[in-house]
């Protein structure tokens, strides 16, 4: 329990506030108490217990707490995680659709979290918005329209599906900003050319790879060729009866070898 004190013993010598100071540190080893001010310049003024309570047990925090971003992406044994035909070139479109299952879908959604914004390139905010604004009211649709977009695109006068922003022109600076400001954690799904980057310069903090039992041949892949080398630890996995591995990682750093 945090201890109250009251106007009177403000107004007594200061020896209450230390003792009670004194008391806190024991009973809450790990809550800072920073004092601004000495005590006797403190005590020289009128203050209702609950300034002393603003002054003395609010938290010290200075580091600067960064959104976490998280890729995730449903991908073939050969690494490919393009889903449709865009440019008509891809035979296979939606291809993960025999290995659905209600447990998969819970995972995925306990993966996203209670609150998020999404990261997309242009490709994979359109066909989404063609699709998640019409879909019935579910806690994946839900969720997806409530989020802020925020999409790298040359065209941002042409988006509609909102809460949107567009990244600007310099798209690791625009994620970098965003990074820094308050909200809840990103999400990147989809999106192929924005992972290599992202990657590269270190602006994502994990990965979640949906595995899924099938061998493609073409499409697009989650790195791109010349994607500087990292190493990942692994967080959790989960194996599901339909074949599909949900694997975890956060981003260590550069290739370690030999």
């Amino acid at each position: 329990p945090l201890m109250r004190l009251s106007r009177w013993q403000l107004q007594g010598t200061g020896q209450i506030l230390r003792s009670g100071l004194a008391s806190l540190s024991q009973t809450a080893p790990n809550l800072q108490c920073t004092a601004a001010r000495p005590v006797h310049l403190l005590l020289d003024r009128r203050h209702t217990s609950l300034d002393v309570e603003t002054w003395v047990l609010t938290p010290q925090n200075t580091e600067t707490q960064m959104r976490k971003l998280k890729i995730m992406e449903h991908i073939s044994l050969d690494g490919v995680i393009q889903h449709s035909a865009d440019d008509g070139d891809f035979p296979y479109s939606d291809w993960t659709a025999p290995y659905r299952t209600p447990a998969g879908r819970d995972a995925v959604l306990a993966a996203y979290g209670a609150s998020f914004d999404l990261l997309l390139g242009r490709r994979t905010y359109d066909l989404w918005s063609g699709f998640w604004p019409k879909a019935p009211s579910s806690p994946m649709a839900d969720g997806l329209n409530a989020a802020t977009k925020y999409i790298a695109t040359h065209r941002p006068e042409s988006l509609a599906w909102g809460p949107f922003e567009g990244l600007g022109p310099d798209i690791v600076e625009g994620v970098r900003r965003i990074k820094s400001q308050d909200g809840p954690d990103l999400i990147l799904s989809g999106s192929s050319t924005l992972t290599s980057p992202l990657l590269e310069h270190g602006l994502a903090d994990e990965v979640l790879l949906i595995v899924s039992p099938v061998l493609l041949g073409t499409g697009k892949r989650f790195f791109a060729e010349g994607t500087p080398a990292r190493s990942f630890d692994l967080v959790s996995t989960q194996a599901f009866p339909s074949g599909v591995i949900l694997s975890s990682y956060k981003v260590a750093g550069p290739l370690k070898t030999g």
